[in-house]
């Protein structure tokens, strides 16, 4: 039993040995191509404070998030679908009467489409005293389709770079051997990592009435291919 067994292993080894030599006795031609884009982010989202020290206790939490989610929806913006709360907080500030009172405190999230909104939503909240706004980061909404587009280009560019070096040769291009995606990735912008960037709804020396130009930064996309044509 363990000289058949042994007989088996021998056979399985031999025939895998043939296969291999059979593939490198083939002609090959190895490419690899790369795609890419850079794409403008459709998801903007917007890290929104607001505070009841920022009136010095002069107006309470709930009234601030009432007017607040007016004012977003004067702007048509859907706060049931594109604000989001990420906590609530208290802090404690001590008066000269030596009382301490509760300052409440909530944060959110706003996700808006495109750089016209954000300075609507800017100039929107500073009419009504809120400014505490950060941008947190973009994102692309159709990546993953975006990525596939990609790699299929870079698949053609990988056999049209194949057919470009065979043609002097008076040779073809034939059946794909062995393919491979080697990176298919994208470089998403954060803002609060490394590079926080404050954006308040009236700057220095411009009035509230003047649009806000604000360029966000391109998401750049990959797609990189390896690929093995046989040579007919």
């Amino acid at each position: 039993m363990k000289k058949f067994t042994f007989l088996i292993l021998i056979l399985i080894g031999i025939s895998s040995f043939a296969q291999q030599k059979n593939f490198i006795d083939l002609p090959y031609l190895e490419t690899s191509a790369k795609a890419d884009t850079l794409v403008i982010p459709d998801k903007i989202y917007l890290n929104i404070t607001i505070n009841e020290e920022d009136t010095k206790g002069r107006t309470s939490l709930e009234e601030l998030e009432n007017k607040m989610n007016n004012k977003l929806k004067s702007l048509g913006i859907d706060t049931k679908k594109q604000l989001f709360l990420n906590d609530f907080s208290s802090s404690y500030k001590k008066y000269f009467l030596r009382k301490k009172d509760v300052l409440k405190s909530k944060n959110y999230t706003l996700i808006v489409r495109d750089a016209k909104k954000v300075g609507d939503v800017l100039l929107g909240l500073e009419e009504i005293n809120i400014s505490n706004i950060f941008l947190e980061k973009t994102e692309y909404s159709k990546m993953e389709e975006l990525k596939l587009a990609l790699i299929s280009k870079a698949t053609l560019n990988a056999k049209k770079q194949a057919e470009a070096m065979l043609k002097p040769l008076g040779q073809k291009v034939g059946n794909v051997i062995y393919i491979s995606n080697l990176d298919n990735g994208y470089s998403p912008v954060n803002y609060l990592q490394g590079r926080a960037m404050g954006l308040m709804a009236k700057a220095e020396g411009i009035e509230s009435s003047t649009p806000i130009d604000i360029n966000f930064e391109k998401i750049s996309v990959s797609a990189n291919i390896k690929a093995t044509f046989k040579i007919d």
